[in-house]
């Protein structure tokens, strides 16, 4: 298939340097908001990368949880192919493609375990059929439909709803930022690119922006 004139140009929004929060958080914050309001599909919706420890990248869709100034959650299997990855590599990309928007906002840093009470908090706020299948799922194992319905079957009298405790091997990770990159779609793919960085943590936060 030739997609060679498969294009549209980008031409609902502007970004500039007064446009941006000082701080990325805020700015991720507003952006998010936007998203929301809009109406787009699963705007909390990530692609997370991650790099094994026989150096292949892998990525996935992820549901972002929560986020704040001490990062982004979300939540998985800790025995998965991607929490695997980060065991070995905890180096990881987040992107947000916010495409009703033109937009593109992406988050490179390092992930790590959020903490029991954490994990066990938001866990307690999934539906019933969430918290089984949390228990059901060997992520990224080879099965069949049937063994995943007769585990659900099973579960379901083991674990009465409002009684499903979480998973020992269940969790969430939080990915504390190095960079952020805030893009938005401009005509003659002249998009606008900006780069938030900074030395160390006490730093303040250098914004750069970047040829498309």
């Amino acid at each position: 298939m030739d997609l060679a004139h498969h294009r549209r140009e980008y031409t609902r929004h502007g970004l500039d340097l007064p446009d941006l929060a000082p701080d990325p958080f805020a700015q991720f914050q507003t952006w998010f908001e936007q998203a929301i309001q809009a109406g787009l599909l699963e705007p909390n919706a990530a692609t997370l990368s991650t790099v094994g420890p026989d150096a292949r990248p892998s990525t996935r869709t992820v549901l972002l949880k929560s986020f704040d100034a001490r990062g982004l959650v979300f939540f998985t299997n800790y025995e998965s192919r991607k929490a695997r990855d980060i065991a070995a590599n905890p180096a990881v990309a987040l992107l947000f493609a916010w495409l009703g928007l033109e937009r593109q906002a992406i988050i490179e840093g390092r992930a790590e375990p959020t903490t029991p009470a954490e994990s066990a908090a938001y866990f307690a706020t999934r539906p019933y059929g969430s918290q089984l299948g949390a228990w059901v799922s060997a992520q990224s194992t080879v099965t069949t439909r049937a063994e995943l319905e007769t585990k659900l079957a099973d579960l379901q009298q083991k674990f009465p709803e409002g009684r499903v405790p979480p998973p020992p091997f269940w969790g969430g990770f939080r990915v504390v930022p190095r960079t952020w990159e805030f893009w938005q779609g401009r005509p003659n793919r002249l998009h606008d690119r900006f780069r938030y960085r900074r030395e160390n943590p006490a730093s303040p936060w250098l914004i750069d922006r970047l040829s498309p």
